[in-house]
């Protein structure tokens, strides 16, 4: 397949150097020093499945110079997505499928609006950064897409973007149920996040005061009631599993978006908090905790630009 991965960071990378690595024709669109080191030494993954380099790869940050292709993997942040529809048109012919793998639920949405059906949903679970220019370090067992129609139907491009992944050494799961999947990860990530990043404390603390775990119940729970109310039918013990998820993480264990707080970053707070503040809206449901999060988390981006 003819793949590109558009935002080329560390999930984009990683799962880009899997499928090159597996023969695809992958085009990495990046920016910056990262972008300058694809091109001048290619792509050097560090990862606990296995160390692997890829000594050329086909980088660039202008779209056009890729032209139309099979598959376009979208790993851009989240505050992204309402600029960058210009940039992917090049990428987008007639039988493009396009993958979001963003946090949130807004995203396949927001993509729609200029790419109708193209326009698949995902959610990804993997740990990996850009280490160094260039250097991809992948932390985590776990390294799992879940992706599907928007509509929920079974089309034969779901089977061949699956088997690229499959074999590329990815764990990898088509559903016919992408919405649930986005709210029910939305669920953790949102309350996890938003929590650990107000207090700027890893699970183990969070998880220990009883005060705060009660707080983090409360965040999912919210989630839980607007993502039903919305008409997605979560799992009945969607919260216990989750919080039973949280009381088993690593004590040091914290959210990307506590990371990006600490190293003065941008945030993702508006598509991850914001989205269940939105919804709450939609719905006619309070939504008390991911709205202090929200708020909070807008002053800290604020001073990170």
């Amino acid at each position: 397949m003819k793949i590109a991965i558009f935002g080329s960071g560390g999930v984009g990378s990683y799962f880009g150097g899997l499928l090159a690595q597996a023969g695809h024709e992958v085009a990495f669109i990046a920016r910056g020093a990262h972008l300058q080191a694809l091109r001048d030494k290619g792509l050097k993954v560090r990862s606990v499945h296995g160390d692997f380099d890829i000594p050329r790869v086909t980088a660039t940050d202008d779209p056009q110079e890729v032209g139309e292709t099979d598959l376009t993997i979208c790993t851009v942040k989240t505050y992204d997505i309402g600029v960058i529809a210009d940039r992917l048109r090049p990428l987008m012919g007639p039988q493009t499928a396009l993958l979001p793998l963003q946090n949130g639920v807004e995203t396949p949405d927001a993509l729609t609006q200029h790419f109708g059906s193209a326009v698949l949903g995902g959610a990804v679970w993997v740990v990996a950064a850009v280490a160094e220019p260039g250097v991809i370090q992948q932390q985590s067992q776990f390294r799992r897409i879940v992706f599907g129609e928007l509509d929920s139907r079974e089309t034969p491009r779901l089977h061949t973007i699956h088997e690229a992944l499959a074999n590329s050494g990815a764990t990898v799961e088509i559903t016919g149920d992408i919405r649930k999947v986005l709210w029910t990860k939305l669920l953790f990530i949102a309350s996890f996040s938003g929590i650990t990043s107000v207090t700027r404390a890893p699970a183990g603390p969070v998880m220990a005061c009883v005060e705060s775990r009660l707080l983090l119940e409360r965040a999912m729970r919210e989630v839980e009631a607007v993502a039903r109310a919305k008409g997605f039918q979560l799992d009945d013990d969607v919260v216990a599993k989750t919080l039973d998820f949280c009381d088993k993480l690593a004590p040091d264990a914290t959210s990307s978006m506590q990371r990006d707080v600490a190293a003065g970053r941008r945030l993702e707070y508006d598509a991850i908090n914001g989205a269940v503040v939105r919804a709450g809206k939609e719905t006619g449901l309070p939504t008390p905790v991911h709205e202090f999060c929200w708020t909070c988390l807008k002053v800290v981006d604020s001073m990170a630009r």
